[in-house]
């Protein structure tokens, strides 16, 4: 499951109750012109789109790059003229990263990427960028998920440089990037295929977090039902490693007759995901772990760095709440 590591830790507190421009689409339009990167032409891709400020007012929703192949993968840029922060009516204009349909991969793989996104300052160099880690999945997960945001009107400023002649130019950095099957045991870093079975249930549990500023160190869902079995989530709002960089996320079971658990354990299909209360965006990360027949209560799968906390503050807070989703299925 990549990045999706294991936690055990028993719990001592309880959580927050609840229940004319030339630019490319895909596929039909002509590609834009594409500036030679500055960084090696197999781990970087830029994207300009010349007359932007004909795009800028006219268009709405999703514009698309070209595709282009990185490590031997197919990608393209999506850029969104007209996006909005939760709680901000101003508006921005955001880009992500999408693996594309037309990559060579079994159904069951994940690609872990580590990548930079960037809308360049043509002047100064001053380049609005951000740093992302981000599970693709094949089937279920095709896009980065959150995207870097600017600001229009901040686009638009003549002393910026972001736009030069009238042109745009957006783009990505790989850092890092490994391919695994969708299923794997944390205990000994390996990675073993599974095929993807029916499901015996699945339901999504919503935890409402009131005031996410005020938390303080880890705390704790309440517990709630799926499948017959117990469960509750944690959240350590600095993360784990305490730095305040990260939050971590994580789903564990809660104490239980080790009886009422095969000897094998049950195999979970697991998303977990923040969101705003108001728009219901949010940031999602996917995978499948196997919670083993304990009697102790904490055994938990999640993410260390699920999200960067400057992006949870910046956007997906409503007056200080946010939502926590786990979406869980069982696997036959």
């Amino acid at each position: 499951m990549g990045a999706c590591a294991s936690a055990s830790r028993g719990r001592s507190n309880q959580g927050t109750k609840q229940k004319s421009a030339k630019v490319s689409a895909v596929p039909s339009t002509p590609a834009p012109q594409t500036v030679p990167a500055a960084a090696s032409p197999v781990s970087s891709f830029k994207w300009r789109i010349d007359g932007f400020s004909s795009l800028l007012e006219k268009q709405k929703g999703w514009t698309n790059s070209r595709y282009f192949e990185i490590k031997g993968l197919k990608w393209y840029l999506q850029l969104n003229l007209k996006d909005r922060k939760s709680g901000d009516e101003r508006d921005y204009v955001s880009l992500v990263l999408v693996l594309s349909k037309t990559s060579d991969l079994k159904p069951d793989t994940i690609v872990e990427a580590s990548f930079k996104l960037l809308i360049y300052d043509q002047a100064y160099g001053r380049h609005s960028e951000h740093e992302f880690r981000h599970h693709f999945q094949t089937e279920e997960n095709r896009s980065s998920g959150v995207p870097c945001m600017i600001l229009v009107e901040k686009l638009r400023e003549p002393s910026s440089g972001f736009i030069i002649d009238d042109s745009c130019v957006f783009g990505v950095e790989l850092i890092k990037l490994t391919t695994a099957t969708a299923k794997a045991t944390h205990s000994s870093g390996t990675v073993r295929a599974q095929k993807m079975k029916a499901f015996t249930a699945r339901e999504a549990y919503t935890w409402v977090i009131d005031d996410f500023l005020a938390l303080n160190g880890r705390c704790y869902s309440p517990e709630f039902e799926i499948g017959g079995r117990k469960w509750y989530l944690s959240l350590y709002p600095s993360g784990t490693d305490g730095k305040g960089e990260f939050i971590s996320l994580y789903l564990h079971t809660a104490k239980t007759d080790s009886s009422s658990l095969q000897s094998s354990g049950v195999l979970v299909q697991l998303s977990l995901s923040i969101k705003g209360k108001v728009t219901g965006n949010g940031n999602t990360m996917t995978g499948r772990c196997e919670f083993l027949a304990t009697e102790k209560e904490g055994d938990g799968w999640g993410w260390a760095k699920f999200m960067a906390v400057r992006s949870v503050k910046g956007w997906y807070l409503v007056n200080g709440s946010c939502l926590i989703e786990a979406d869980v299925a069982i696997v036959a």
